[in-house]
């Protein structure tokens, strides 16, 4: 880039940010005798009394009722704070970072603040990333702070992956960008945490304490903290008086819970000296929130997986469980559907159907012309009676034909089966469970019959419920590898997929919710063997024989032998092209990275 460029770009960094300022000293300016009202309010009153009801009552719910000076503490009438207060900062701190925009050839054109809102999205103002080329040349740096020894600690560089995921607005001065999860030195980005964010207006009232965490000028981490207040609320911003400086852009306003209500972007400047600052501005995060619902329908299958972790009790729409269309096909919809191919992989491969415990047979629900597979358009899947939900479904997965086709948002009961076996919308309807594809929406999706296949796969006997904290991203992403690296030129893969059955889950709205998802893959390796591999997502502690010790989900890869022990289904030979059978020893790999797969 030239000596100009560079100039240039500088020079239109600074308007972008010199126009937030103007616009923020307008908000100012126009608040000024309301804001005077508001201060005279609280010579006498407290926050609690000045800002309105609905806000007054979730600040109040938000309050740990352990916490009992924390009433005074907003009204002003007492500043102790628990000694967990430095604790809990040091935790909200830890996901902050400094951002280094950069332009195409690397070259440092300033910094920033941004913070993790989820395991893969960051936060930050538009003037700060303002577009896709801008983000994907610049970095994110955490861990650069000064320790207990006045050292700086070895930063943490990670790169943005806008490709994934960018959504900016310049009104709002906001950024959200994917991030990669591992950087190239190895660290893992889920070192770092992430603040979740909170869609409700009332985090933070006229009058009380925030704290702002920053890197000030480009400069290691800091902090300034509840020496300040909120001067003024408007419908997408809010008015302080916390210390930043250039470089704090993008930078995390928390109240005393240390729950983020603003993200900060402009000072206020003072129209008498335009050298100094009367105040300081951000971005509401409930505003945020509400831009960023309504892109929600526009997004990808891949785009809404990477949003799931700060969604959790938003009301997103195009992703309402309220709003469900559920219908039923013609009979004729189901003519001519073969279903799993058997020989799908080659005429010397056939990897049959499993056979069922004896115990189990007289569960398996039965169609209405008394065959027991419902076949779809390239997959199969059995049902139980008493589980409302799939034994298993089995998938053809030609690599070499997929095709890209939208998401339907119907969802259909199959009329080749008494509904009375298939849990329908009534289940999902105003909770957090997920309608689970078991087999995954692309993965039939491919060569002539494509959109078909596509629209099958939202059959509700296609579907289990899965609990919100169940970490997909892993699960989705093992069928992704092993279709990547499946070693025969066809590019095929054969995948069977259920839920774990156990007398022991939990039961809701009459349906017991399975906590447990397997998965077996089948491939043709190089020298003509078959490769089998199972995976099963789970809370249980493989090491302890899967006795419950209920924690983080985690996904394992285990012998096939150990899925149909606990599923009672019996893969036959698909046991013998188990990498894991011969190793005695084998109870179960955590698959973390993709090198953990065993082929």
């Amino acid at each position: 880039m030239s000596s100009k460029r560079l100039e240039k770009t500088l020079n239109f960094n600074m308007d972008l940010e010199d126009l937030q300022r103007q616009q923020a000293l307008k908000r100012y300016i126009a608040r000024s005798s309301e804001r005077e009202r508001i201060a005279s309010e609280l010579q006498t009153k407290n926050p609690l009394e000045v800002d309105t009801p609905e806000r007054v009552a979730f600040r109040k719910a938000m309050i740990d009722p352990r916490d009992g000076l924390a009433i005074e503490r907003i009204i002003g009438q007492d500043d102790l704070l628990p000694i967990s207060y430095l604790a809990a900062g040091l935790q909200a701190a830890s996901p902050v970072c400094r951002i280094e925009i950069r332009d195409r050839i690397g070259r440092v054109l300033g910094h920033a603040t941004g913070f993790l809102v989820s395991p893969s999205l960051l936060l930050t103002n538009n003037h700060v990333l303002e577009n896709y080329n801008t983000a994907q040349a610049s970095v994110a740096q955490f861990n650069y702070e000064i320790d207990l020894n006045l050292s700086e600690c070895p930063i943490k560089s990670f790169r943005f992956t806008p490709e994934r995921f960018f959504i900016t607005d310049q009104k709002l001065d906001f950024t959200l960008v994917a991030i990669e999860e591992v950087s190239s030195e190895g660290t893992k980005l889920s070192d770092f945490g992430f603040l979740p964010l909170m869609p409700q207006t009332g985090k933070g009232l006229v009058g009380e304490c925030v704290s702002i965490i920053q890197h000030p000028s480009g400069a290691p981490k800091a902090l300034a903290i509840r020496e300040n207040h909120i001067m003024d609320v408007f419908d997408d911003y809010i008015h302080y008086s916390t210390d930043t400086m250039p470089g704090s852009s993008g930078s995390p306003v928390y109240n005393d819970e240390w729950i983020v209500i603003s993200l900060h972007h402009a000072g206020v400047p003072d129209p008498k000296n335009r050298t100094e600052f009367i105040a300081n501005e951000g971005i509401r995060i409930s505003s945020i929130i509400k831009f960023v619902m309504k892109q929600c329908t526009n997004l990808s299958d891949d785009q809404k997986l990477l949003m799931k972790d700060i969604m959790k009790g938003w009301e997103v729409s195009g992703l309402s469980h309220e709003e469900v269309l559920v219908e039923k096909l013609s009979d004729s919809w189901y003519e001519g559907s073969i279903g799993y191919d058997t020989q799908f992989l080659g005429s010397d491969y056939e990897v049959p159907h499993p056979m069922f415990r004896s115990d189990l047979e007289q569960d398996i629900a039965q169609l209405k012309d008394g065959s027991n597979v419902l076949n779809y358009t390239h997959f199969s899947i059995v049902m139980s009676k008493s589980r409302r939900l799939a034994y298993y479904t089995v998938v053809n997965i030609d690599g070499n034909q997929l095709m890209k086709i939208g998401r339907n948002d119907k969802w259909y009961l199959d009329s080749r089966i008494e509904t009375e076996y298939q849990c329908g919308p009534e289940l999902y309807k105003n909770n957090s469970l997920d309608r689970g594809h078991l087999v995954r929406r692309r993965d039939p999706v491919w060569g002539d019959l494509a959109k078909k296949a596509n629209e099958d796969t939202f059959h509700f006997t296609n579907c289990a419920p899965q609990e919100s904290k169940l970490n997909q991203k892993n699960w989705l992403d093992l069928e992704n590898y092993i279709l990547d690296n499946a070693e025969n030129l066809n590019l095929k893969v054969t995948v069977f997929t259920g839920p774990v059955f156990r007398m022991d889950d939990i039961i809701y709205r009459g349906v017991q919710i399975p906590a447990e998802f397997w998965k077996i893959a089948v491939i043709v390796k190089k020298d003509g063997n078959l490769s089998a591999t199972a995976y099963l997502q789970t809370q249980k502690n493989l090491i302890e024989d899967l006795e419950f010790a209920y924690g983080e989900y985690k996904t394992y890869q285990v012998p096939i032998s150990k899925i149909e022990a606990i599923t009672g289904l019996d893969f036959v030979d698909l046991r013998n092209y188990d990498p894991l059978n011969k190793l005695e020893s084998a109870i179960g790999y955590v698959i973390e990275t993709s090198g953990d797969i065993k082929l």
